[in-house]
């Protein structure tokens, strides 16, 4: 079977069985085009909860499937591979963060988005990388404890220079290893290029960026520029897709090591297998989605 047979054979068996598809925007371009929706985690979960279908499958982590079952508790969700999870979601644990909150009892305990359910449902408030600063901003704490990326946790903190952010051990260790001698290097290739990374990167790779965004940003910010060259600095993934997406510009990958591995688990016949004979429905318990919906409902509250 080659590769567009078996997406139209995905195309059939998703409408015949009445399931929804997201797809993260980490994956590949051939699992991206068999999907009903793809963008950042928090996005797809949205998108979940407005989707018809009463099954969904999860082409991305854990975490992200888990997002989606606390938001659409009534569905059943499914990981397109089982496997993948997320280093920096399960990197601090729930009693690791209690203890750290004990030390500033007035603080507000902010959770990224990628994080486990189960931190969640002990956090405050939850935040996405587009929405982060805003939503530290709008607290009426003082103090915050952010959790879990010390990368895009002190980004917040430059960014929010009247509240005192705490930060824990944590980041994405792809984009956490991008080095400031590399986008150097890249810069001298391509002077022509704007830069564009993640803030879950360093410190020293984001005074070099011309953008500092989520991935949606990133790719908005690519699309709508009057350059034609972009050195990008996430997820090799994006730069395939900007390139479909914008065949007039050059698009540049940042370090060769931006590569996550649990996102490449999800192949395209992951997906149709799992369609044609099943596979793990993620579920959680009903107390930890009710403590959980909580910190997002804050998030969506606060985000406004």
């Amino acid at each position: 079977m080659t590769v567009f047979e078996m997406q139209k054979e995905i195309e059939r068996l998703k409408r015949e069985k009445d399931v929804c598809i997201l797809a993260h925007t980490y994956q590949s371009q051939a699992v991206t085009e068999i999907a009903d929706f793809t963008g950042d985690s928090f996005a797809l979960a949205t998108q979940a909860t407005k989707a018809p279908q009463k099954s969904v499958i999860m082409c991305g982590v854990r975490f992200m499937a888990e997002t989606v079952k606390i938001l659409s508790p009534e569905k059943k969700v499914y990981l397109s591979a089982p496997r993948a999870g997320c280093p920096m979601a399960e990197q601090l644990s729930v009693e690791e963060v209690l203890a750290e909150k004990k030390k500033y009892p007035d603080c507000a305990v902010v959770a990224y988005v990628n994080t486990t359910a189960e931190l969640k449902a002990v956090c405050d408030v939850c935040v996405t990388s587009s929405s982060a600063v805003r939503i530290v901003k709008s607290l009426p704490q003082k103090e915050i404890l952010f959790v879990p990326d010390c990368n895009l946790g002190a980004y917040v903190a430059e960014k929010c220079p009247e509240k005192t952010v705490h930060l824990m051990r944590g980041c994405c260790p792809v984009h956490a290893a991008v080095k400031r001698e590399e986008l150097l290097k890249a810069k001298a290739l391509h002077p022509d290029a704007a830069v564009l990374v993640h803030p879950e990167c360093k410190k020293e790779v984001i005074e070099l960026a011309d953008c500092v965004g989520s991935t949606k940003e990133i790719i908005d910010y690519a699309k709508a520029s009057e350059k034609r060259e972009f050195i990008v600095g996430t997820e090799i993934s994006v730069c395939e897709h900007l390139s479909f997406d914008c065949p007039d510009k050059r698009f540049y990958q940042l370090s060769k090591g931006l590569i996550c591995a649990d996102m490449k688990l999800t192949s395209l016949s992951d997906v149709y297998h799992l369609l044609k004979c099943g596979g793990e429905e993620v579920e959680l318990d009903g107390a930890l989605v009710e403590k959980a919906r909580k910190c997002i409902d804050k998030m969506l509250t606060y985000g406004k």
